[in-house]
């Protein structure tokens, strides 16, 4: 089955969109299914002067429609928004299997699900957002204070490719709900879906330079542009920690601010008491879902020695269980990795456990399918034990399908060597003590932790990282928070 490999007509060739119309520069680049390597589109590659074309186009609607748009208009603008995408929702399906080879079903479920989602949740916040108020009484009389949201003005958006709409939509919803333009930029090795977003704003009648799309890559291209632009005002960017730490200098000309969701090294926590079969099925979704490329996943688990040999067994087990194979094949658990380019980092983590003295309990290879997968970016689900903390599998960020476990003998070791670690994004303990749950958590460094479960949250909390992890936090009023500019009106009665 490969039927969910091929894009929307409109994507081929996959256009910038900037105020108000689709264009395309001289300079093209190439869409690579990961499924089996063919080109699936040509990409039109934004220049420096699209790129300032899209900054300008921006700025001049903040003066224009849009700048008069009161909160409950807005908020009505992106339900329309949301509304298109559920209208094209098998569309949006299409362009993110064919970008990244992820499962139909995730696609179903949780990316173009969270992509309406998004819209509708920062629309209904933003009509109930309201300001602080304070009333005091100074030696001239009676004093007013209250808080008014102002946007910011231009915001440039930079997302991942992991989770494409999802997070691309996590941004773009809340920043358009407070008023701002926007100029994004997708990863080059997912343009499809944030294509399909720009045609959706058209249908819905979003004012020209509301929203921007540029197409391109990071160094000397439409991200440098973007993130270097003197006219944007705020930078919010989704992906590695090293290319965060380029944009806040980079933002620091001018004292932008910017909010950064970055990298991770997250560890799953499972005590003797929790309930074993619920945490293995928790290990196996948080160590292998989308075959591992989500900065939530965890790729160090520890286990209580008393239960270790039995739970790396029947992780084992799950794992081996796994079918990998198209997107849309029925029974399929993985598919492939986003590039092949990302492939050969994982398969050098591969090598390097080895070197590192660890045990392959399974996995450690590509698979053989006979057929055009193996032209494509897959890699085999794989669990190591036997390595120190201070390996570099332990240490570094392999964004694949993989975990290491760990024997742990007490809490407090546990929560020493969880906290180990330069990043801080999240982490999941597994236990039926309501106690040991409270503590433990409390203790982990770390921006979110779950007990019981992974990946679920409500979308009003807020979300981001510690040390490595990010700066700032988004969701619910820390979103609008970020996407606003928030001033306080005194007034002498």
């Amino acid at each position: 089955m490969q039927q969910t490999l091929t894009l929307p007509a409109s994507l081929s060739p996959t256009l910038n969109y900037v105020n108000g119309e689709f264009v395309a520069t001289d300079k093209w680049f190439s869409n690579r299914s990961p499924v089996n390597g063919e080109v699936i589109a040509d990409v039109s590659e934004a220049d420096s002067a699209l790129v300032d074309q899209a900054v300008r186009a921006a700025r001049a609607a903040l003066d224009g429609p849009w700048g008069a748009f009161s909160p409950a208009e807005r908020a009505a603008i992106l339900q329309r928004v949301a509304d298109g995408i559920e209208r094209r929702f098998d569309d949006f399906i299409a362009a993110e299997v064919a970008d990244t080879g992820r499962l139909v079903e995730q696609a179903r479920s949780l990316d173009v699900y969270r992509g309406v989602a998004n819209f509708r949740t920062f629309a209904d916040l933003m009509k109930v957002a309201g300001g602080e108020t304070f009333e005091m009484r100074t030696q001239e009389g009676e004093l007013l204070n209250y808080t008014v949201r102002k946007p910011h003005g231009v915001i440039g958006i930079i997302s991942p490719w992991n989770l494409p709409l999802l997070l691309l939509t996590w941004k773009v919803a809340p920043a358009l709900a407070c008023g701002n333009c926007v100029v994004v930029k997708p990863s080059e090795e997912t343009p499809s879906s944030a294509t399909l977003l720009a045609e959706v704003m058209h249908e819905a009648g979003v004012p020209k330079g509301v929203f921007n799309l540029l197409h391109g890559f990071g160094p000397d291209s439409a991200g440098e542009f973007l993130t270097r632009h003197p006219l944007v005002d705020a930078i919010t960017f989704t992906g590695e920690s090293r290319t965060g730490e380029a944009i806040m200098k980079v933002a620091a000309e001018g004292v932008r601010e910017v909010s950064f969701e970055l990298g991770g090294k997250n560890a799953a926590v499972v005590f003797a008491d929790a309930d074993f079969e619920a945490a293995v099925n928790g290990v196996l979704k948080s160590s292998f879902t989308n075959s591992g490329q989500v900065c939530l996943c965890s790729e160090r688990v520890f286990v209580e020695r008393p239960i270790f040999g039995r739970f790396v067994a029947a992780l084992k087990q799950k794992v081996e269980s796994l079918v990998i194979g198209y997107p849309d094949e029925p029974g399929v658990g993985m598919g492939s990795l986003i590039s092949h380019g990302h492939r050969q980092k994982v398969l050098s983590y591969f090598e390097l456990a080895v070197q590192e003295g660890a045990t392959v309990v399974t996995g450690g290879g590509v698979p053989s399918f006979g057929d055009a997968r193996d032209n494509g970016a897959y890699v085999l689900p794989t669990i190591w034990t036997g390595l120190p903390d201070s390996a570099r599998c332990n240490v570094e960020e392999v964004f694949g399908p993989v975990c290491h476990i760990s024997p742990f003998d007490t809490e407090e070791e546990v929560v020493r060597r969880v906290n180990d670690s330069k990043y801080g994004l999240a982490a999941s303990v597994w236990t039926t003590s309501l106690k040991r749950a409270h503590n433990v958590s409390r203790r982990l460094h770390v921006g979110i932790a779950w007990v019981n479960t992974w990946f679920t949250r409500d979308l009003r909390t807020p979300f981001g990282g510690a040390k490595l992890s990010g700066l700032g936090r988004e969701g619910g009023r820390h979103s609008l928070d970020f996407y606003s500019e928030i001033s306080n009106i005194s007034i002498q009665l």
